[in-house]
């Protein structure tokens, strides 16, 4: 099935994974950093806080132990903040940032190919590599382009084969037999285009990367006209990649199998990937973007669905993987070694919510056009149409100018909680607005996380909660125009077959800006810097008691036509326990 969302056609990952079989033999694969991330190899953007991590401490001559937490987002702030004072780097996120300070933190040649080693060292193939050489032994995978380093595909057809000798690799240093091997179809191939991590050639610097050997690129041109092309784990960075895939749709027979762009999550792709599907949209290509969960996951489902596969390799890598299982609930004896977690259990959420499909863009214009409406809705937007949780005529009243095509029931399927989808991140609104509603707490949507804190902090409800930090709100010292309060950030997981509540408890900050934004970081941190285990799981104790209030339902809007998002909390937070075995 595919669908337009926005201007760019998307493919269900499910309707992907029908096509394949059909098509396995006539699609090559690209892989980028993301396909390797599962393997415990770094990707580009954890490489890039390295760099930028490395800058600082040479050059600002402090301790490594300042900014060693690169999850931290105060400490990337602050890495951030070094890194633009300097005036000559890439913006975050561009796509020449990551060469740019790889550059600037390692300027020789053999200093970046032994920085790569060590970041490629202990490195095995995950289920997906498997996967594809067991793709490849069948010879329905023949070709593999990477931009990886890796020796993982490698790796992988060695175990799958049984022999080291398969599998034909082509890097910068022998770039001249890539028409060759292609031509006289010596399958499979894999060919990478920045180098292997055993070459004296490694590509990863602006002018090296500008510069990309002709000949491969060439062959990746040519092999465009002879194949369709599945990408996976690329976020399309590169230049001069781009170029090449972008000169393939100026000639004819482009891509005659499709060109499929794997892409995790629901976030938008990079414009230049979505110039080139566009593009290709237009032209007849078959493909577009495929939302899936990670590669791995993918090449599972690919593999179920494709007939007559030896899986012997898959089939040992998944009886080797180490079995965790939830543990009893604590007695309180110590019986056993338990880590608390934060998590609370979601004992019911809305199985079904509203789906309406209609003429209109992505998730920006439909939050723009309920605001406009006027109306308290909450709304999502997936490759289905709109999901929303309301009133049926506020609904219709918001989206009436866009030609209602189809108002009916979407269910809330579990498989699509499992991830950070379209669909999780709508309850996670509406969870967030039910606390806030039911509690009489602030709300403050983030991207990642929500937080909320109390409404009135001087509520006697509150007094417990202020024995436990002392002060619940206030102003920050000589910043009167930033306010703080105790308070949490909530986000959605899923564990254990269950979704889960994840509370942290936090210091919530009014009035905040980019140029306050150091202050906040610094009273947050004095604020918590004392809080050990002890007082840790008082605060856990105190929110989630709190927030369970009795198993009382939780209602995100409170409305008696439509439909409503309605929530019940577990009472205990999980508990951690390693099995054996």
């Amino acid at each position: 099935m595919r669908i337009e969302h926005g201007d760019v056609a998307e493919v269900e990952a499910a309707a992907f994974a029908r096509r394949f079989p059909l098509r396995a033999g006539n699609l090559m694969w690209f892989l980028g950093a993301g396909a390797s991330a599962a393997a415990g190899v770094p990707t580009a953007w954890d490489m890039t806080w390295e760099f930028k991590q490395q800058l600082y401490v040479s050059q600002k001559r402090v301790s490594l132990k300042i900014v060693a937490d690169l999850s931290n987002p105060s400490v990337r702030h602050l890495l951030q903040q070094h890194i633009d004072a300097a005036g000559r780097f890439p913006p975050p996120d561009a796509p020449d940032e990551y060469a740019a300070l790889f550059e600037e933190a390692y300027p020789h040649e053999g200093d970046r190919r032994t920085y790569i080693d060590g970041k490629l060292r202990g490195g095995k193939p995950s289920f997906g590599h498997l996967a594809l050489a067991t793709f490849m032994m069948a010879n329905q995978t023949k070709l593999v382009w990477t931009t990886n380093f890796d020796p993982l595909v490698a790796d992988a057809c060695a175990k799958v084969y049984d022999s080291t000798s398969r599998l034909t690799t082509v890097s910068l240093d022998t770039a001249d037999t890539a028409n060759q091997v292609i031509t006289e179809g010596r399958w499979p191939a894999e060919i990478k285009l920045h180098g292997d991590f055993r070459s004296r050639r490694l590509k990863n610097t602006n002018d090296e990367l500008r510069d990309q050997d002709a000949r491969l690129r060439q062959a990746l041109v040519d092999s465009c006209r002879r194949f369709g092309m599945v990408v996976a784990g690329y976020s399309g960075r590169d230049e001069s990649i781009m170029e090449a895939l972008e000169s393939v749709l100026t000639q004819p027979n482009a891509f005659p199998a499709g060109l499929f762009w794997l892409h995790r999550g629901q976030g938008a792709p990079l414009p230049r990937v979505e110039k080139l599907l566009r593009l290709a949209q237009q032209l007849g290509v078959d493909g577009g973007l495929v939302r899936i969960e990670g590669f791995d996951e993918t090449l599972r489902d690919l593999v179920r669905i494709t007939p007559g596969l030896t899986t012997t390799a898959i089939d040992t890598f998944a009886s080797e993987r180490r079995i965790w299982t939830p543990p009893s609930k604590p007695t309180g004896q110590r019986s056993f070694p338990v880590v608390r977690l934060n998590g609370l259990p979601l004992a019911a959420f809305p199985e079904v919510c509203r789906l309406v499909e209609c003429k209109i863009g992505g998730h920006t214009e439909v939050v723009a056009a309920a605001n406009l409406a006027g109306v308290s809705v909450l709304v999502g937007r997936i490759q289905s149409g709109i999901l929303a949780f309301g009133a049926d005529a506020d609904l219709r009243k918001a989206f009436a100018p866009y030609d209602i095509k189809k108002f009916d029931i979407y269910p809330i399927e579990s498989k699509r909680l499992r991830y950070d989808s379209g669909v999780r991140g709508l309850l996670r609104e509406a969870l967030s607005r039910a606390l806030a509603r039911e509690h009489n707490l602030l709300l403050t949507r983030r991207r990642n996380s929500d937080t909320l804190a109390p409404a009135a902090p001087a509520d006697p409800a509150w007094r417990p909660l202020r024995e436990l930090v002392k002060e619940l709100s206030g102003k920050v010292p000589n910043h009167p125009e930033l306010q703080w309060r105790e308070g949490i950030s909530v986000r959605l997981d899923w564990a254990d077959e269950k979704l889960w509540l994840l509370i942290e408890p936090r210091t919530v900050f009014q009035g905040g800006t980019p140029e306050n934004r150091a202050a906040q970081t610094d009273f947050a941190r004095e604020r918590t810097v004392r809080r050990y285990n002890q007082q840790l799981n008082a605060l856990i104790d105190f929110w989630a008691q709190f927030l369970y209030k009795d198993g009382a339902k939780l209602h995100a809007l409170g409305i008696t036509s439509g439909i409503d998002a309605v929530f019940e909390l577990g009472q205990t937070t999980a508990f951690s326990h390693r099995v054996n075995g």
